[in-house]
This record gives structure tokens, sequence and C-alpha cells, in this order.
């Protein structure tokens, strides 16, 4: 049997300490976040994450989910679990008050979630799609749809899910076959089939909201494959009274199969079959875009899928985390060989296997990814609301460039380096990781779909060679830049190691000067050089963004350690993490350049016929 303890200490020295939150007076809802109110939010939501949904993890791995007569069947316990956290509000920290939200800022929710997923990632699958799915009705749905359908959304009371992928049309949506024609009453009919529809259908709430993509027709009624004909719909589940918000006959959805997964088995991932289903086109309540625009529609399938992007890079750093606990705790009590150090030797027969350097090696890649993914990833969600809740227009387009660029960095090195973390923690195990009963195995099985969700890790890193790093004439790049050098000269007045990781972190800016430098060269004389280069690329922003965090935290660390404060334990064992990035991790950054510079004739040069 698994355990899980919530890592509140991380989040509460995250937040006071790095970033300091509470001081950030040029954010609205920062200065609310005092340390008594974080700590007693984390500690509740933690004791509820780790008594309620932990036990169930192995559970809904065991049984899955069912379909019975049309209707998806959630693993036992999982409707109790559900509605307690819903009814604690944990679902619905930062969304906004007008709708029923507690309207904290989004670093709360998030330390939250990245427990919540831990403790039971295919649990909490159903709230964080609808917290996705909710977030773009805010932002495209009529005035109807915020009166009657939001606030029920952000209660937990229905769900919501995000159906994109179809039979034989995954990312490029130009091939998509799903259908609306409009109706006089200015509902559409929604035609067509959905595939690995995260929540489709199950027994946790009397509806389910589905946002769809769909295509519209010409004036001559035609379908083309033309992105520009996709819109996003909202098809509810069971039919919805736009006057009084009443629940009326179920709508034309049903549910074709329930996918046999590898992993997250207590997640109900669905064909879905849209029949003449009734939906409503979604446009945007700003007066800038009128309702029912194309573009406004589109925006808010973005909006969705960013949201969606950036939880799965989380999901992967809370798989690690339970993954590397558990590891821990097994190298601690195992016993197997002696130690090298006579020291370090117990005296029994065979000492614990945390004595032996390789298994320190995995031990510590795991924990350092962790630890410094979370500090990434929350500093990105301080720039996603600091985008929306900044004081000046220029911060709040910075925070918007760093948050657009950061993003398929955020999806897939952290999901890659987190799937890594699972796999590190069954080798730990040994063959014991491999026995069903211990648990491992099944982090690694969940851990693999956040490599796939959302777009594939290679399509991530072709967004961000192609579409984010020339954006806005390189500016978000700059600003990361920026940031990094900043970074690095406030350490260069702290101890001679930290200057010496801070020329390491130079040596990261450096080369991402390098390889755009190259990259808007190369990429003008053959196009096929940005894929061949964009997954390396991806992966030198991502160990120079965690070390960049590394780097910051370590800074604090010697800082509070030189005045007394803190606990020293966890001040200490940062300063050794940070020590084995920069040690460890950090020099790949010139392998990652020199992979990136090598062109794509290596990678085309194989005739098709002959793999």
């Amino acid at each position: 049997m698994t355990t899980y303890s919530p890592p509140i200490d991380d989040y509460l020295f995250l937040l006071h300490d790095v970033l300091r939150v509470q001081a950030r007076h040029d954010i609205a809802g920062f200065a609310d976040l005092e340390p008594d109110l974080t700590r007693q939010l984390l500690e509740g939501a933690g004791v509820f994450l780790r008594e309620v949904w932990q036990p169930l993890n192995q559970v809904g791995d065991e049984e899955g989910c069912r379909l019975e007569n049309g209707v998806v069947r959630t693993p036992a316990g999982f409707g109790e679990a559900y509605r307690g956290y819903c009814e604690a509000g944990w679902n619905r920290l930062s969304a906004p008050e007008a709708f029923g939200g507690a309207g904290l800022p989004g670093v709360i929710s998030q330390a939250v979630s990245e427990m919540a997923s831990s403790a039971n990632a295919a649990l909490f699958h159903y709230p964080a799609l609808t917290n996705g799915a909710c977030s773009s009705l805010i932002l495209t749905g009529a005035p109807w749809m915020l009166e009657h359908v939001v606030p029920q959304m952000v209660s937990g009371d229905w769900c919501g899910t995000m159906c994109l992928t179809e039979p034989h049309c995954g990312t490029d949506l130009r091939l998509m076959k799903t259908r609306a024609v409009a109706q006089p009453d200015g509902s559409y009919r929604i035609t067509g089939a959905k595939i690995f529809i995260s929540g489709g259908d199950h027994d946790l709430t009397e509806n389910i909201v589905h946002l769809v993509l769909a295509k519209l027709p010409d004036a001559e009624g035609r379908y083309s494959d033309d992105l520009a004909t996709v819109s996003l719909f909202m098809v509810p589940k069971v039919l919805i009274d736009s006057e009084t918000g009443a629940l009326g006959a179920r709508n034309g959805v049903t549910v074709g199969s329930l996918e046999k997964k590898m992993g997250l088995k207590g997640s109900a991932t669905c064909v879905l079959n849209f029949d003449d289903a009734i939906g409503y086109r979604l446009g945007t309540t700003k007066a800038d875009a009128p309702p029912g625009s194309k573009s406004a529609g589109m925006s808010g399938m973005f909006h969705m899928m960013n949201h969606a992007r950036l939880g799965t890079g989380l999901g992967a750093v809370a798989a690690a985390e339970v993954a590397y606990q558990n590891s821990a705790s097994y190298a601690l009590e195992r016993r197997s060989g002696r130690a090298v150090d006579p020291a370090d030797r117990t005296g029994s027969a065979a000492d614990p296997i945390i004595v032996h350097p390789d298994v320190r090696r995995m031990l510590l890649q795991q924990r350092a990814f962790v630890e410094g993914a979370r500090a990434a990833a929350l500093w990105v969600a301080e720039l996603l609301h600091e985008e929306q809740a900044g004081a000046e227009p220029a911060q709040r387009r910075r925070a918007a460039g760093l948050g657009q660029l950061l993003t398929p960095v955020i999806k897939a090195y952290f999901s890659d380096r987190g799937f890594e973390g699972t796999n590190a923690a069954v080798q730990v195990f040994g063959g014991h990781g491999y026995i069903r009963e211990n648990g491992m195995e099944q982090f690694v099985r969940d851990a693999r779909i956040y490599q796939l969700y959302e777009g594939s890790n290679g399509i991530q890193a072709f967004d961000l060679v192609a579409r984010k790093l020339p954006s806005d004439g390189g500016a978000a790049v700059t600003a990361f830049l920026d940031e990094l050098r900043a970074i690095a000269a406030s350490a260069e007045m702290c101890s001679a190691t930290l200057d010496v990781y801070a020329g390491n972190l130079l040596r990261g800016a450096e080369a991402i000067e390098e390889v755009v430098a190259w990259l808007r060269q190369a990429g003008q004389d053959r196009g096929e050089t940005l894929g061949a280069a964009s997954y390396d690329v991806l992966n030198l922003f991502g160990v120079v963004l965690v070390g960049a965090f590394w780097l910051r935290m370590a800074v604090v660390a010697e800082t509070k350690l030189a005045a007394g404060e803190g606990d020293p334990i966890l001040l200490r064992r940062k300063l050794v993490l940070a020590r084995y990035w920069f040690e460890r991790e950090m020099p790949a950054v010139d392998t990652f350049l020199r992979r990136a510079q090598s062109g794509a004739d290596g990678l085309m040069a194989l005739a098709a016929d002959a793999f």
C-alpha cells in the first residue's frame, strides 16, 4: 500500500520566502496571502486529501470505471470523495467570487491541485477538467450561461469536459468531421463523434457540460478542411432552460464506449457520440469581440487548452512527487549489501540501500526535478494571475508573454521528466517495484499519459520554436533572458559556490540566446530545421528554467541559514538539491545546444520506406 504526505512546508517556503507573494502589492489579491492563511488552507486540504482521497487511489486502479446501460459508473468511494472535496470548497479556491468561488490567486489553487493529483490523479481529473471548461465559459459564454451554468460548475454540482479529438483527427483540427447546423432559435445541432474524452460520462454529477469543437458550413452549406470553419460550442448532457436554469430532457449525447486504458483507470475516458445534439455557439462577453464571433470562440478553446497543458505538466510533477516519497521510504527500509564507508554501516548483515551511491543518484534525480519544477510552475501561476490582475499594462503584457512562452515547456519538459521520475522510483524498489500490489507500477502507468495529453511533446516543442519564440518580435524570450540574468546577479554576492552556480545559469542564458539566433537564420533556409531542432531546444529551456529556480531557492536558503531563520533541515536540503542540479543537470545545456544545431539532414536522410 502506497502512502502520501502533502508537501505543505515546501509550498509555504516557495510562496512566502522565494516568491514572497505577501509583498506583491502590485498584483491584486496577493497581499491577502499571509502565511497564516496559506498554511491553514494547505493544511486543511492536505489532511482531507491524505485521509480521504489517497486511500482510494489503488481502489480506483483495481476497479476502474464501467459502462452499464449507457451510463459510466465510477469506482467505489469516488462519489463521496468528490462531493466532500467540493463541499469543502477545494475545487473553487480561485474561481471568481461572483460565481461562488473564493476568488483567491491561482498560486493557492495550484498548490492544492498538485496535492490532489498526487493523492488520486484519476479522481482529480473530474474537478480539474471542470475548472478548465468553466474558465472558458466565463470568457466566452452568453449571459444566461454565466447566470445558470457557470455557478453550477463552480460549485461542482455539474462537471465539464473538453471535446476536441476525433478518430481520424487529433491535433490537426482542419480534418475534424463533427458538424454544426444553425437553428432558427439561435441554437445549433451538433453531429459527430469524439474520442479520448476524459470525464465524458460518469455518475458523480447530474449534468456534464461539454465544450465541443465543430465545423460550420459555408454559405452554400458545404464543409471544408479549413480551420477558419471550426467553432466552439457548449453541449450539455442534460438540456438546460436558459430562462430558469432548470434541467430538462436528455440531450443527444451518448457514450459509444469506454476506453480500456494503460492507467488512470478511475478517470472515465469515453467515446462520445453527438447525434443531432443541441448546442450553443460560444463567443465572448467582451465588447471588442461580439458574441458568436469565430475568433472569440476559438480563443476560448485555446484558453481551455492552455489551462489543460499547464495542468498536465503539474500532474506529472505530482506523480513524480508521490512516487519519490514511496521510493525514499523503501530505500530507508530495504537492506541489501554493505555501505562502502564503515561509518555508514549499521552492524547488521546488510545495510539500507539508501547508503549506495546509485540509489542516492536516483532519489536525488527525482527530488531535484520535483522541487525545482514545482517552484517554476508556481512562478508561472503567478505570471498568469499577474497577466489578469497586474497594476500596469506593460506589467500585464510582460507576464502574458512569459506565460505563453513557458506553457509548452511546462507541459512537455515536466511530463517527460515526471515520467522518468516514476520510472526511477520503480528502479529503487527493484523487482518489488514491478509487483502490482506495491503500487509503484501504477504511478508509471498513470504518469505516461501526461506526455500525450493536449498535444504530444514533439508538438509542444515545435510550438515553442515556431510560434512562441518569434512571437511579438521575440519580446518574451528577451524578458526570460532578463529574468535569468537578474537571478544570476542576485546570487553573485552570496557564497563562492552560488557564484559558480550563477555562472552556470548565465551560460544557460547564453545558450538560449545562441540557439534562438541560430533558429532565426536556419529556419529561413529549410523548414525541416525547426522541427529537427525543436525537441532539444525545449529541453534546453526546461533545464535552464528549473536551474533558475534552484538558484533562487539556494539564495534564500543561504540567507536564512546565515540569519538563523527558518527550518534548517529544509534549507540545507535545498542547498544539496541545488548542487545536484548544477552539477548533474546543467552540463546538458551544451549538449542540447549542439544537438539542436546539428540540423535536419541526419534525421531525414533515411528513406521513408526503409524504416
